[in-house]
């Protein structure tokens, strides 16, 4: 293993102290542990508050996207581990100006428990919660199962849509309604050319040999649905297109927002040669791509690879994703 580190398990706490430390004008660790990350204002009165959490390793998700019509506040675990639900709670708690909170996060299980554990908990002291799963990859489930699916780079739409909305001062279950259209509207996938290493296992997370590429690999490692030899940028982008259209068929008139998102190692140009191949076969089927994003927005450590999601917008959700919304990854 090689890394820019002090010590393995001190990582996470380091990686926090020092996001924290750079932009204090955003963050503020909560919690015993430091494990919560907040609005450096804390909870604005009367807006719906919402929260994420999951594990550590994919920023900007989950931390980065605290901020003004964003996220209220993070619960954030070790590298690729889920935090306690004592976290979620303590999340849950800065998050709450009195207006409820929204818990939107991926669907994975360790998560799920310990979510379902916090909102109960925070339901003896009176803070009303609702839940939203970003169940968006479509390789990990067929349409049928789309209940099973992960929640991969998607959750960014629903983070800024339904952020967005809480902004408006829409009430909770407004807020939560945002968020499963947005979620709904969104899918995703996403391509590995090499593993990641998790600091505390000291070895990589899975084997691809050196021409080989998995397309559909989960962000931790999960196994994908087409593994062979590496092709080009344009035949692996068609892939994908081929994929995220089956499952979301679009038609001209149509708009959508499109993310062409590094996995953490693929530098951007690679991810631009990309784009243009995937804005030109939307514009063949008359397509309007708006507000495209091509970077780093929900990364697996240094993986090389990337992952594609189109969110199909109508006119609220149009509104709401150029709403205005601040924090150091992005900004509206």
């Amino acid at each position: 293993m090689k890394k820019i580190l002090n010590d393995a398990f001190r990582y996470v706490d380091e990686m926090l102290d020092g996001l924290c430390t750079a932009h204090p004008r955003y963050y503020q660790q909560r919690g015993p542990h430091g494990r919560v990350i907040a609005r450096a204002g804390g909870a604005v009165s009367g807006k719906v508050g919402l929260v994420t959490g999951g594990g550590s390793g994919h920023l900007p998700v989950f931390t980065g996207y605290v901020g003004q019509g964003l996220l209220d506040a993070c619960a954030i675990g070790d590298v690729f581990a889920s935090p306690s639900a004592d976290q979620m709670a303590d999340a849950i708690q800065a998050a709450d100006g009195g207006a409820g909170v929204l818990l939107i996060y991926g669907n994975y299980g360790g998560d799920v428990m310990n979510f379902d554990m916090a909102a109960e908990m925070v339901d003896m002291e009176g803070i009303a919660t609702q839940t939203v799963l970003v169940a968006d990859d479509v390789a990990s489930a067929p349409p049928s199962e789309r209940e099973k699916r992960r929640g991969v780079a998607g959750m960014v739409y629903g983070f800024k849509l339904a952020g967005a909305r809480a902004e408006a001062r829409a009430d909770l279950p407004a807020v939560a309604a945002t968020a499963r259209k947005a979620l709904e509207a969104t899918r995703s996938i996403g391509v590995a050319l090499t593993p990641c290493t998790v600091p505390q296992a000291g070895k990589p997370t899975f084997q691809l040999g050196e021409d080989e590429m998995e397309i559909g690999m989960g962000i931790h490692g999960e196994p994908g649905i087409q593994r062979g030899r590496l092709q080009t940028a344009d035949e692996i982008a068609s892939t994908m297109v081929d994929a995220l259209l089956a499952d979301l068929p679009l038609a001209s008139g149509d708009r959508v927002s499109v993310m062409c998102n590094s996995l953490g190692a693929t530098p951007p140009e690679e991810l631009y040669i990309v784009y243009r191949y995937v804005a030109g076969r939307l514009r063949e089927l008359g397509v309007e791509i708006v507000m495209p994003l091509v970077g780093r927005y929900a990364t697996s450590m240094e993986m090389t690879g990337l992952s594609l999601t189109f969110c199909q917008l109508d006119e609220e959700l149009e509104q709401l994703l150029q709403a205005p919304c601040d924090c150091p990854f992005w900004r509206v």
